[in-house]
């Protein structure tokens, strides 16, 4: 029995080890509001400049952006490709098979990739915006590149001009008799175009827009569902005192 208890427990130490140094980091709360207009407007620019090279977002079309309150002009002028139409699907402009090639396997669709990869950490938002935010360079990596909330990814940084390099910092600490390396923060190596604050403002556009994406009648859906409750309430203080009238001569 004790020998099992001794086993348990150096498992779950490395464990923890592991976790602190493998990405087992908490995730960020993402500054997620899909009613911010300007927000969305630059989570879709930073979308199709910097993702949709390589990712689809094969469930959306490029005129529901009218939505957020863009123009087709402008949707034409800023947001297509060259062969793209305002109606087209949000296709990747990369070859499948090239893409498999590169990275060794085809990037995801990101259409509901906010829905889906919320965990015990958070929301898929929370998710990415820690993700888009841990990533550090890596030379033993196929892109150069690792990232702490999804170790060993295929995907290079492609936001680190915007943030620069940056490396993660560790201090050791004793847990259960091992050596356990924890998380402390970031040191610049390189600056990027962007300031710290403004690039993680950029990431929250484009997590924004992601969760916007992922379900766009969503503010439309609870400003209806506001309204019929009201009605409801409404009806009901109607039906109540209809009620009472009718029945005020039998009693």
């Amino acid at each position: 029995m004790k020998k099992l208890i001794l086993a348990l427990s150096t498992f779950f130490a490395l464990s923890a080890g592991a976790l602190a140094a493998g990405g087992g980091i908490a995730w960020d709360k993402a500054p997620v509001n899909t009613s911010d207009t300007a927000s969305l407007q630059n989570g879709a620019r930073l979308f199709v400049n910097y993702c949709l090279s390589c990712h689809s977002a094969a469930y959306m079309r490029y005129n529901r952006l009218t939505d957020i309150g863009f123009t087709e002009q402008q949707i034409k002028d800023n947001l297509l490709f060259t062969s793209d139409k305002v109606g087209d699907l949000m296709k990747a402009a990369i070859d499948p098979k090239q893409a498999k090639d590169w990275f060794g396997t085809n990037p995801p669709d990101l259409t509901l990739i906010a829905r889906s990869r919320a965990g015990h950490g958070g929301t898929g938002a929370d998710y990415l915006y820690t993700f888009m935010r841990t990533f550090y360079p890596d030379a033993s990596k196929a892109t150069g590149w690792d990232n702490l909330a999804f170790p060993s990814v295929a995907m290079p940084h492609v936001l680190w001009e915007l943030q620069g390099q940056r490396k993660p910092v560790y201090e050791t600490h004793q847990e259960h008799g091992h050596d356990v390396k924890v998380f402390t923060g970031w040191e610049q190596i390189t600056p990027g175009t962007l300031t710290p604050l403004q690039y993680d403002q950029a990431v929250g556009d484009l997590v924004n827009f992601l969760q916007w994406m992922g379900e766009p009648a969503q503010n439309t859906r609870v400003r209806i569902g506001v309204w019929v409750l009201i009605f409801l309430l409404g009806f009901t203080i109607l039906a109540w005192r209809l009620n009472a009238a009718y029945w005020k001569d039998v009693k």
